[in-house]
């Protein structure tokens, strides 16, 4: 029965797709992605930490990458990722915000609505406008507040079933002292956060059902579900998952994965990054984090240690998170936390995956650094075919 209803709204978000002429629009072919092997040189956006408000593109093909922690700036790309324009400040105290891409409106939001506001610029970044917005709290009375989005993959907006057009993004409860001190560490829990009215008012999801959680990502599947990939503070390695079958308030069936959260052998994740290739009626999802067994474990459960923060890898699952039977090294160095984003059919960033990492040759915070790449890159010479049914 699942099947059938998931083939039926792939069906009519396919037709629904083209008469919003260009809204949730789709890569035609996966062919867009594969090609010649491609990956560009690697750049340096900003020194030092940062990169946490994530890269997006809009419906033009702009590329933006937002600096963090302070999340004040921006910059742009209108070739593809080849040349990045100069910092634009987005506000004074526009911090700890994240991104997303209004798909509906076609504009680009930079949002914080536990604090009460979002920025929108209807010009890929260049300029933004100030705006007031809600958040409504959970059944706990709790929203995410200060930091409560940030260091998260960037939201979305839901393109299939009865709630498309919402917008939604990863978030973060800290407790009920929203305290990131360790001794309350136990009582995080990771959230979202959506709103049906284009960002006027946001209501805070039921909570993801492990706690500990933080520091989140999110991506929708071909049959409306969403999957949500969670960083956790308590236990060894593994990144969790959890779904959505109404849109993303309710987050349910809570698994630990084969993939890691950052260093294996700690108990202290990483930030990571998530996304589904817009193809029509594929679920094939990228997901990046670090990739090395150079951790050990806090002193104290639920501490903090960056030691051995290296290697920043991408990981390809083609059958909507099940498996995940390729990954690349992306850089073999100092490394922490990961961004992924994509780009836009039949502009200049078309077929292309960007990944903003923290890095550098001598320390995981040095620099701000994106790179982009193609599927065949990350292939490394496998047979997609092995993976996928490229006959229907």
């Amino acid at each position: 029965m699942r099947a059938e209803r998931s083939v039926a709204m792939v069906a009519f978000m396919v037709a629904a797709g083209s008469a919003l002429g260009g809204a949730f629009a789709t890569a035609s072919k996966v062919e867009e992605f594969l090609g010649e092997p491609s990956f560009a040189p690697m750049q340096t956006l900003w020194s030092g930490r940062g990169g946490w408000g994530g890269i997006v593109t809009v419906p033009d093909g702009t590329v933006v990458a937002f600096h963090s922690p302070g999340g004040v700036t921006c910059r742009s790309s209108r070739d593809g990722g080849r040349t990045w324009g100069p910092d634009v400040v987005i506000a004074p105290d526009a911090k700890n915000g994240n991104a997303l891409v209004d798909e509906t409106r076609g504009e680009l939001l930079y949002v914080n609505p536990g604090e009460g506001w979002l920025f929108r610029s209807r010009d890929g970044g260049a300029t933004w406008a100030r705006e007031a917005c809600e958040a409504r709290p959970d059944g706990f009375g709790l929203t995410p507040k200060l930091e409560g989005v940030s260091a998260m993959q960037p939201g979305i907006t839901l393109a299939f079933g009865p709630h498309k057009g919402r917008l939604l993004t990863p978030a973060r409860i800290m407790g009920p002292k929203n305290s990131n001190d360790v001794p309350w560490r136990p009582y995080h829990y990771s959230t979202a956060l959506y709103s049906d009215d284009g960002g006027k008012v946001w209501q805070t999801s039921k909570p993801f059902p492990v706690l500990g959680t933080g520091e989140a990502a999110l991506a929708e599947l071909s049959d409306g579900r969403i999957l949500y990939n969670s960083r956790e503070h308590m236990s060894r390695n593994n990144r969790y998952f959890a779904w959505s079958e109404d849109g993303g308030d309710l987050w349910i069936n809570a698994t630990q994965t084969e993939l890691p959260d950052g260093v294996r052998g700690s108990s202290y994740g990483c930030m990571g990054g998530l996304i589904r290739l817009p193809v029509a009626g594929r679920d094939i999802l990228l997901t990046s984090n670090l990739d090395t067994e150079s951790g050990e474990m806090p002193r104290q459960v639920g501490a903090s240690t960056s030691k051995g923060r290296e290697k920043i890898t991408v990981w390809a699952s083609f059958d909507g998170g099940r498996t995940w039977p390729v990954k690349r090294l992306v850089y073999d160095g100092p490394s922490a936390y990961s961004n992924l984003g994509v780009g836009r059919t039949g502009t200049p960033s078309q077929g292309k995956l960007y990944l903003i990492f923290e890095g550098g040759p001598k320390e995981c915070y040095e620099a701000v650094r994106v790179v982009s790449f193609n599927l065949s890159w990350l292939l490394d010479g496998k047979d997609l075919g092995a993976f996928l049914d490229l006959t229907r």
